[in-house]
């Protein structure tokens, strides 16, 4: 896991899943499996964990949209509360996409744009997670 305040955790949203993970496997060497533990994608398939070639753990997702809502691909922020990085954010002159929220196993997120338009996520793991 990265320290924190650093980039921990990349997504891609797509509406062709299978098509991303041979894209990305046959560019980067990059398997795939599914996160048993979250929640179902926009399309009800699960969801992704991507891991690059020699790493012990996944650091990424491939998240299916089923068309149900735009592709995009971005980075997470690891922090240790996405509530007041939302509000730094914001004070910056930020916007917050999606409000911070936390999934059933614990892992809590938000999804903001800076100034320019980017969009990016914030994250803290589960307790006891990596």
């Amino acid at each position: 896991m990265s320290a924190l305040n650093g980039v921990g955790w990349f997504e891609i949203a797509t509406d062709q899943p299978a098509v991303a993970e041979r894209f990305y496997g046959d560019v980067f060497g990059w398997t795939f499996g599914d996160d048993t533990g979250a929640a179902a994608g926009a399309d009800g398939s699960a969801y992704r964990m991507v891991t690059p070639p020699g790493a012990e753990r996944p650091t990424g997702g491939i998240f299916p949209t089923g068309g149900k809502m735009p592709n995009y691909a971005i980075f997470y922020v690891l922090v240790t509360d996405p509530a007041e990085a939302c509000r730094a954010a914001e004070a910056a002159g930020g916007k917050v996409l999606v409000a911070p929220q936390t999934t059933p196993d614990g892992l809590s997120f938000a999804h903001l744009l800076d100034p320019s338009g980017n969009h990016f996520g914030v994250f803290t793991p589960p307790a006891g997670g990596e």
